[in-house]
């Protein structure tokens, strides 16, 4: 195995993001980018002796070629064996778990997640460590640092390998192994540990009807050995399950607005099916849906740490529960029922994996359609899904009769109150107009305080800051928060999962505790408070923007 140092030049665009390095398909095509960046990664670390490499993605275009190129570069830096995934897919969960269960030192996740793929799409890339979670910023900053100094990488001279039939390859007499891994097995038994299959599996043939889409992504075949072949739901409970290079030119973005076929058939009035659900390009977020309603993931994390004894991997309790910044308050008003700490952190999943580490929490979650558990240490769409069958079931009375998810919404809100939310996206906003809106809000940290808006009034805002209590680093400019009197609050973000322009994201939340008002729609409920948000950020007139992209 002949190993190539090749001289190459340092590209200035290579700062990872809070899920790595998303670019599109074009500038990763160019000549040493993607190479420049993994062994900006691998110059990070200090590799031991007979270390694994996880390799896997969500199978959208340029995946195939990546991953030989990480093959190649691994041999040449010091691993001894690289795990891919059969035909180069592994969900990002999958991907937690897999790096988990073998121990392997970390793994490369080629995924872009809920972007658009193709060849004038999106790919991307990130680190995650031996927990399983993603690189934290210490590990990115470095891996920044050297790419702007980058000037040689190694590669090993090695022919291509066939990943789409399971097997090992073996290179200079065992000292280096490529093993092609059954993508979906380790994963599907990890979730039948976790859930009462049985259950699940009776409420299913008792003609509780569910729909699942897929997306044309990687969720695809995990869904169908789970839900198919395990639980035995019908084959016509499941759509868009053949996972695409472009995801058959659609946004796998799991909401209102891009999963569009399931929405129509979840609200198709009494023909609809009794639960939908949908899941990302790399499977790592959900969308929960009832006959002719919708949950919010800051109510579905609610739900599901209110009821979390329903399931058997969570029988004796929970640690305590996690959320991002941006995701509403209401599962604090579950675990302060409960007794147990609430931790409110930035976005980015990397900042839950160390308090699961600690044993501080056991479920997490955000906003941005993203919930799990200390099972992985990644956001995990099927794993929600399977969480809120299992809830389902153990409700269902003696005849086997399961209760609607709307009616368990509506007696959770009845109990806790309910923190009505929603969350405004506007997408590719040019970046110069974004940076605007968001220094014209915080211009106004001094004078904001004090100040009323129709019925709300002022507390204070800020630009939130985390103090993780575990390592001790602090994360600065987290998000604009404005919070008024009343516990109501609007926060504005800038989104660093895009690859083009900026995204402004506003999410506005009040609580609302009378149960006779429960019924209303969160875009009635929260007209005022939209009209503030416009008024105070001036989006509107610095962006030319009238409305929002995506609403949830």
């Amino acid at each position: 195995m002949k190993i190539i140092s090749k001289p190459t030049s340092a590209f200035n665009d290579q700062k990872p993001g809070t899920s790595g390095l998303r670019k599109k398909v074009k500038v990763f095509q160019q000549p040493g980018y993607l190479e420049n960046f993994v062994q900006s990664i691998f110059d990070t670390l200090k590799v031991p002796a007979g270390a694994t490499l996880t390799v896997g993605g969500d199978g959208r275009y340029y995946n195939r070629p990546a991953i030989q190129t990480i093959i190649q570069m691994a041999a040449a830096n010091g691993f001894a064996r690289v795990l891919v995934g059969q035909a180069g897919i592994l969900s990002t969960p999958a991907a937690s778990h897999i790096i988990r269960k073998y121990h392997t030192y970390g793994g490369m996740v080629l995924s872009a997640s809920h972007n658009q793929g193709g060849i004038n799409g999106d790919f991307g890339i990130k680190y995650n460590i031996s927990n399983g979670g993603p690189a934290p910023e210490k590990i990115t900053d470095d891996v920044f640092a050297k790419s702007k100094l980058i000037t040689h990488y190694k590669i090993a001279d090695l022919p291509e390998i066939d990943i789409d039939h399971i097997g090992e390859t073996i290179f200079d007499d065992g000292k280096f192994t490529v093993k092609i891994i059954d993508a979906v097995q380790d994963y599907a038994d990890l979730m039948q540990e976790l859930f009462d299959f049985t259950a699940i599996k009776k409420l299913l043939a008792s003609g509780f009807k569910v729909q699942f889409d897929a997306m044309h992504a990687v969720t695809g075949p995990y869904a169908q050995e789970i839900f198919t072949n395990r639980l035995g739901a019908p084959i016509t409970s499941l759509m868009n399950c053949v996972p695409s290079e472009d995801f058959n030119g659609g946004h796998p973005d799991p909401n209102l607005t891009y999963a569009e076929d399931l929405v129509k058939i979840m609200y198709a009035g009494d023909r609809a099916p009794d639960f939908g659900a949908a899941s990302d390009g790399d499977g790592d977020r959900n969308m929960i849906l009832g006959k002719n309603f919708f949950v919010t993931p800051s109510d579905s994390l609610a739900v599901l740490a209110a009821n979390a004894t329903l399931v058997p991997a969570y029988a004796t309790g929970i640690a305590g529960v996690a959320r991002s910044m941006p995701t509403s308050g209401a599962v604090d008003r579950v675990a302060a029922k409960l007794n147990i700490p609430c931790y409110e952190t930035p976005t980015g999943w990397k900042f839950f994996g160390n308090l699961m580490d600690a044993g501080k929490v056991t479920l997490c979650g955000e906003e941005s359609f993203g919930t799990s558990s200390s099972h992985v240490r990644e956001k995990d769409g099927l794993w929600a899904v399977l969480f809120w069958l299992n809830v389902l079931a153990a409700k269902a009375d003696a005849c086997g009769q399961a209760q609607s998810v709307e009616a368990i919404l509506m007696a959770h809100w009845a109990e806790f109150g309910r923190n009505v939310y929603s969350r405004h996206d506007y997408e590719t906003i040019p970046t110069d107009a974004a940076n605007s809106v968001i220094q014209h809000i915080k211009a106004q940290f001094e004078s904001l305080p004090g100040q009323t808006f129709g019925s709300y009034s002022v507390k204070t805002c800020d630009d939130f800051s985390y103090l993780d209590s575990i390592d001790g680093s602090i994360s600065h400019n987290q998000g604009i928060r404005i919070l008024f009197e009343d516990g109501s609050r609007i926060v504005f973000r800038l989104s660093g999962t895009g690859t083009e322009g900026a995204t402004i994201r506003i999410y506005l939340e009040a609580f609302e505790p009378d149960s006779r008002k429960h019924h209303l729609d969160a875009q009635v409920a929260l007209a005022e408070m939209i009209q503030i948000a416009l008024l105070i950020s001036q989006l509107k007139e610095k962006t030319g923007r009238d409305t929002p992209t995506v609403i949830t």
